[in-house]
């Protein structure tokens, strides 16, 4: 499939590319590492990055606004997202060609041309790896951004190298990457440092953990809590892998309330609990997932559930 990417990406003079809604690291690594690396080697190309800003990552790169004429005759690339619903900016499908890039299940296999890897610790890894193949290839070479572009996104879906997908060949291109003079202690204050009105959330949230003997835990976030705290929904989302250090927690929930919905976001230490969240609208990772439900007894039959998938882990 890199092959096959290679030569979509040589054949178009002009390439968009999309990620997915509610962008983490690795959506704009990949996303904006992809363009860098594709605008460096072919510098007469016209390259795009699109989708909705994002205020906490405009460090990492600012998006492109473009007219829908820029579509006509051009290749759209999409990183980092599993399904169209979850593709930012539904101009995605106007180009002459679609490639996907993912590193999730392929449970939508959407596109002319599809390199789904799911051994991958994350899109930005892929992107690497698409990078070695176009150096064998083409001789392409790599730049400071996109090295930290890569590296950022690599580190972000990776909780710092601390989750199970982190891999030797993660290891290796972050070691590689990592020889490009980029600040790392600017690039992890910019996607680590939090604002104090969330830290006092973090401190309220580890105060209200409920868990069972099993290992399941969950927390509640009404919007009255976020308006309590001066909180959004997106902003509480970042607290989601903390549980993660807790002994005796295996698997978790955060239940987030939204205007229309609310976000359901799993995490796990061990339990499959993907599958869990495709009964609710959602799905993602084995150990990581989401899903969105719309009424507080949905949430509790929710985490019934999650606590039975503990207890079926702890005696396997």
């Amino acid at each position: 499939m890199r092959e096959a990417i290679l030569q979509e990406i040589e054949a178009y003079d002009t390439i968009i590319i999309h990620r997915h809604v509610r962008p983490d690291p690795d959506a704009y690594g990949s996303q904006g590492g992809l363009a860098e690396l594709i605008a460096y080697n072919y510098p007469d190309k016209s390259v795009y990055t699109v989708g909705e800003e994002d205020s906490t990552l405009r460090f990492l790169r600012e998006m492109d606004h473009i007219p829908d004429g820029l579509y006509e005759g051009a290749l759209v690339i999409v990183t980092d997202t599993a399904n169209t619903e979850r593709v930012c900016d539904n101009r995605y499908d106007r180009g002459a060609r679609l490639v996907k890039i993912d590193h999730h299940p392929n449970e939508d296999p959407y596109g002319d041309v599809l390199w789904v890897d799911t051994t991958a610790s994350s899109a930005s890894e892929m992107i690497v790896d698409l990078y070695h193949y176009g150096k064998q290839k083409k001789g392409w070479k790599l730049n400071e951004e996109a090295a930290r572009l890569l590296y950022g996104g690599i580190v972000g879906d990776t909780g710092r190298f601390l989750y199970p997908s982190t891999t030797e060949k993660t290891f290796q291109f972050a070691g590689e990457l990592i020889q490009f003079p980029f600040s790392r202690t600017e690039l992890y204050d910019g996607m680590y440092k939090i604002p104090l009105k969330l830290a006092r959330l973090q401190g309220y949230v580890l105060q209200h953990i409920s868990y069972s003997a099993e290992g399941a835990a969950q927390v509640r976030i009404p919007m009255s809590l976020l308006e309590e705290f001066e909180v959004d929904a997106k902003e509480a989302s970042q607290l989601v892998s903390m549980l993660g250090s807790i002994e005796g927690i295996l698997c978790w929930v955060f239940f987030i309330e939204e205007e229309d919905q609310i976000r359901v976001r799993f995490r796990s230490k061990g339990p499959v609990i993907n599958v869990l969240a495709k009964k609710y609208r959602g799905g993602g990772h084995p150990l990581a997932a989401g899903a969105s439900i719309h009424t507080w007894e949905e949430a509790d039959d929710v985490y019934d559930e999650l606590e039975k998938v503990a207890a079926s882990h702890a005696v396997q």
